[in-house]
């Protein structure tokens, strides 16, 4: 966390009419090692948010219940659905309504109990933009732009199932973002998850110029690692252009799955179909590497990696989680 002023700590001259003291003018904000520093009175300060969720998933008789979801601050899970009978339990996680903001720390951890199953998605795209205004670090006033942090915690006991599907991430130029997820994997429990970041706002003719996004991805099973990739991605730097994201590619898109075993021919159909849905637009990928499948889309449409991913998740899942096709609901509103 960054330190944010405090009252004890500062001086603000508030009053307009000038007299004769030895205080500072009105617009004068006196820290206290004394150092001057102009603070026009529209700049307004933003004060970082934290917010936490807990989810913790059981099996009852044959049904996955919610059976704890505490939460602080403006993150927080709408009420649990069944559009495939009790055995699944579905929610969707409600994101801070302005978007993520520089500063902003996300924490969301979900456990999921032996033989429980269960699928957590969003309602929409999730916004990381920079701060506006001011911070004051080790006493001095700074523009915004400070590192958004999200760290997400997945704990699937032995025999249980967790589909993590969220919609995309859009990053605003000029932020600074470090993503953490970890997924924690028990004997023959089962993961599909997948992420969608897009990089800047094409569209408006917003390129992601400036700024840095960092992501690891860790997945253990039994204790024991069994993927790790890790990426940094400075904005408007040559690996927007590099072998990650070639020929500035905008849209990236990765589903790890890792469960029951994938067939190699199951495999190459994926990659096979995967590419004809994007129609050399953007650039598909799906191999199997010991117990895990991924399936990686890189392009300029959010659209098109939606497709893309949608498609690999459905050839897999009735193999990966012993589950029928089923789109997520909240993909479709």
């Amino acid at each position: 966390m960054y330190p944010t002023p405090h009252p004890e700590n500062t001086l603000t001259i508030r009053e307009a009419v000038p007299v004769h003291r030895p205080h500072p003018a009105p617009h004068l904000r006196v820290p206290v090692m004394g150092q001057l520093h102009a603070q026009p009175p529209h700049v307004q300060q933003h004060v970082p948010l934290q917010a936490c969720l807990t989810l913790k998933f059981r099996e009852d008789g044959g049904v996955t219940r919610l059976v704890e979801r505490s939460h602080s601050g403006p993150l927080l899970v709408q009420k649990p659905f069944y559009p495939e009978g009790g055995e699944v339990c579905h929610v969707a996680i409600i994101h801070p309504p302005g978007g993520v903001v520089g500063g902003d720390e996300l924490e969301i951890s979900a456990g999921v109990g032996v033989l429980a199953r269960a699928q957590i998605t969003t309602p929409g795209a999730a916004k990381w933009t920079k701060a506006s205004g001011r911070y004051k670090v080790n006493g001095r006033l700074k523009a915004g732009g400070h590192i958004s942090r999200q760290n997400i915690r997945l704990d699937i006991d032995a025999g249980g199932a967790l589909e993590w599907i969220p919609q995309e991430i859009i990053f605003f130029d000029n932020v600074h973002a470090e993503l953490d997820h970890s997924v924690m994997l028990g004997e023959d429990a089962s993961y599909i998850g997948c992420e969608i970041l897009c990089f800047g706002r094409t569209a408006s003719g917003k390129p992601f110029s400036n700024g840095q996004i960092r992501q690891r991805i860790r997945i253990q099973r039994k204790e024991k690692l069994i993927w790790l990739e890790q990426l940094r991605l400075p904005g408007g730097s040559p690996a927007m252009r590099g072998s990650l994201v070639p020929t500035g590619r905008t849209v990236c898109a990765t589903l790890i799955a890792t469960g029951g075993a994938a067939p190699g021919a199951l495999v190459d159909t994926a990659q096979e179909e995967a590419a004809e849905i994007a129609d050399d637009t953007g650039h598909v990928a799906v191999y199997q590497l010991e117990s895990v499948v991924v399936a990686r889309y890189l392009g300029n449409s959010n659209e098109t990696a939606k497709r893309v991913m949608s498609h690999v998740r459905d050839l897999l899942r009735p193999v990966i989680l012993g589950r029928p096709v089923i789109a997520p609901r909240m993909w479709s509103t």
